[in-house]
């Protein structure tokens, strides 16, 4: 009598492979989404760097005064074209100074510009960035639901 044996796969065998792939499947996606967070707080400082030289342009152009206005979640002087004593001006002779207005912060989504005294301002929370007036420091503004921790 001739047995013929089945090329198939055990089901022992398929058990394994599956007990391996999840195995490493565990390991390997949280990957992902660390780098995926790592990307966004980059992005973040990049962005942060960005409006701190910008800030510190606008101070060289305007004899050493920062800008000071925040109207409706933006800074027309940063977005706006402006005169030599810092008022904003369609005709001005400086600016903008971002073309094409606030980045939007990867972390929050937002491109909403709040007066805030340090990034452990409660106010930056959902928002897009807190800048201090006195000392033309900017901010990035965290999650509503996360906590704010020192940089």
């Amino acid at each position: 009598m001739n047995l013929k044996r089945g090329t198939g796969f055990t089901l022992i065998e398929v058990l394994i492979v599956i007990v391996i792939m999840s195995v490493l499947a565990a390991t390997v996606i949280p990957q992902f989404s660390s780098s995926t967070d790592e990307a966004r707080r980059t992005s973040v400082d990049f962005t942060l760097h960005v409006l701190r030289s910008q800030v510190q342009l606008y101070r060289a152009h305007h004899l050493d005064r920062l800008p000071t206005e925040i109207n409706s979640g933006t800074m027309p002087q940063l977005v706006g074209r402006t005169n030599r004593d810092g008022s904003v001006n369609a005709s001005g002779a400086y600016g903008p100074y971002l073309l094409d207005g606030f980045p939007v912060n990867p972390i929050t989504g937002s491109d909403e510009v709040v007066v805030a005294t340090s990034s452990l301002d409660g106010r930056l929370q959902g928002r897009g960035w807190g800048y201090n007036s006195a000392t033309g420091e900017f901010f990035a503004g965290t999650e509503a639901s996360v906590p704010i921790s020192s940089p």
